[in-house]
């Protein structure tokens, strides 16, 4: 039996029991490619784990809307090309796997699936945490990540996130008038919660309170939206907090300049939201 053939068979025994998997037998390998290199890794506990593991994707392709594939919602393993949050997503995944001391294949998509998806069930396109302060809030109720910026000093802010509802034409997936109400639906929910946000001229002074690995969330201005990228905390030998990120300038890669001059570049920027990964 030809490779491929055997890890297109393997990966139908994987799939979730609501909805579709979708994983090419390249990402399978990749998969067991990533551990290899992670096993070599002098891993420590916590949030350095985090970063040694995210600096193992550095270089890989940027690649926007890669969850997007298909008329139905599919658990996407794709470690080919990432976007800012499958970049969070699939980091979060391997750690989980190292601290359960686990290598298969089969529970880093368990992983992955509870990490993407409101309570960890995938029902259909709504069911994903598609904004990210949802996202932060659901993996905290979840234990897998503590939120903290009001720790830092946030601010509390009221701000209807409803930019997939109001531009229901840039996602194919809202075509669907089930799906479409579905997300509506969240967002009404959402608009119940309070952003937490730390304004950017206050990050420079709690900058030392930042650690490795620590999830930052760059909030917006933008009408409707909560939060436009992420990547995590990382410090460089500057002493200074940068970004490890999955950048639209290309590839997953580490900031030049400090998180708080970087920030400044980013026109619709209003401070961050920061979730302390607790794996």
């Amino acid at each position: 039996m030809g490779k491929a053939l055997f890890l297109a068979l393997f990966l139908l025994v994987l799939v979730p029991a609501k909805g579709q998997l979708s994983c090419t037998p390249e990402d399978s390998l990749l998969f067991h490619s990533k551990m290899k290199v992670i096993d070599q890794l002098d891993l420590e506990a916590g949030d350095d784990q985090i970063v040694a593991i995210g600096k193992t994707f550095l270089g890989t392709p940027y690649v926007e809307k890669t969850l997007e594939i298909g008329e139905t919602e599919s658990l996407v393993i794709n470690l080919r090309g990432l976007d800012c949050t499958t970049f969070v997503e699939n980091v979060l995944a391997f750690s989980w796997l190292v601290k359960k001391g686990h290598s298969d294949f089969s529970t880093f998509i368990e992983n992955l699936k509870t990490i993407r998806y409101r309570d960890g069930f995938l029902d259909g396109y709504p069911s994903r945490l598609h904004y990210f302060t949802e996202w932060i809030r659901n993996n905290n109720e979840k234990g897998l990540v503590e939120e903290i910026t009001s720790d830092l000093g946030g601010v509390a802010v009221k701000k209807p996130i409803n930019f997939m509802g109001t531009h229901r034409e840039l996602y194919p997936f809202l075509a669907d008038d089930v799906n479409y109400e579905k997300m509506v639906q969240v967002e009404k929910d959402l608009a119940k919660e309070s952003l937490c946000i730390l304004p950017q001229e206050d990050i420079a002074s709690v900058e030392d309170k930042l650690e490795n690995g620590d999830i930052i969330a760059l909030a917006t201005s933008i009408k409707g939206l909560d939060v436009t990228h992420t990547g995590f905390a990382i410090r460089m030998p500057d002493n200074r907090i940068h970004l490890l990120h999955a950048s639209i300038s290309g590839a997953v890669t580490i900031t030049k300049e400090p998180l708080v001059d970087y920030l400044k570049k980013v026109k619709s920027n209003t401070g961050i939201i920061v979730a302390r990964p607790t794996l």
